[in-house]
């Protein structure tokens, strides 16, 4: 079955939603398969409303590594960090509130066609921690709407969700007509 587990209405479309298990090992192998497998393909960052952060990796990881319940992506110039597991350094509080507490795949559908995929994670106080924008179909890897679509693109898509959910292709992805923001 591939139906999503929740769908959140937004005023551009819907979005449909998969639940991921928040365990940190399963959220320190979902980054380490996205950063490792497909960095060069993926945008990342935050996405709330008023502001979009569409950040390319530079170059493959140097390193990640996991401490305290933080995964740190190393790109060598610059890095990030997740806390994805127990943060014990700064009380059961704070490391509640800072740990990601809900994980998720989506796919963004308008005028009942998928136009955008992806992963997004959330802390303990529903903030974002990160959205993972999978390569599109209808966008290169520079983010320029492409002439026809490649739903070749779709492959992370397709390996991911089935790797962590054990779900085959969904033909709805293919049936898209173009890229539209939302």
């Amino acid at each position: 079955m591939t139906a999503p587990t929740v769908t959140e209405e937004l005023g551009v479309g819907t979005l449909h939603l998969w639940s991921l298990p928040t365990d940190e090992a399963t959220l320190l192998e979902l980054v380490r398969d996205v950063f490792t497998d497909h960095w060069e393909h993926i945008h990342f960052g935050t996405i709330v409303q008023g502001a979009a952060w569409e950040v390319a990796a530079p170059n493959a990881p140097r390193k990640i590594s996991s401490y305290d319940g933080y995964v740190t992506v190393d790109f060598g110039r610059w890095h990030f960090h997740l806390c994805i597991g127990e943060h014990t350094a700064s009380g059961p509080a704070l490391g509640a509130l800072r740990r990601c507490a809900r994980a998720e795949f989506y796919r963004h559908v308008a005028d009942g066609t998928p136009t955008s995929w992806g992963i997004r994670l959330f802390n303990g106080g529903g903030d974002q921690l990160m959205t993972v924008m999978l390569p599109n179909p209808f966008l290169d890897d520079r983010q320029n709407v492409l002439d026809e679509p490649d739903f070749g693109r779709l492959a992370a898509w397709d390996a991911l969700r089935g790797r962590y959910l054990g779900l085959a292709p969904d033909p709805l992805d293919r049936t898209g007509r173009g890229f539209r923001h939302g």
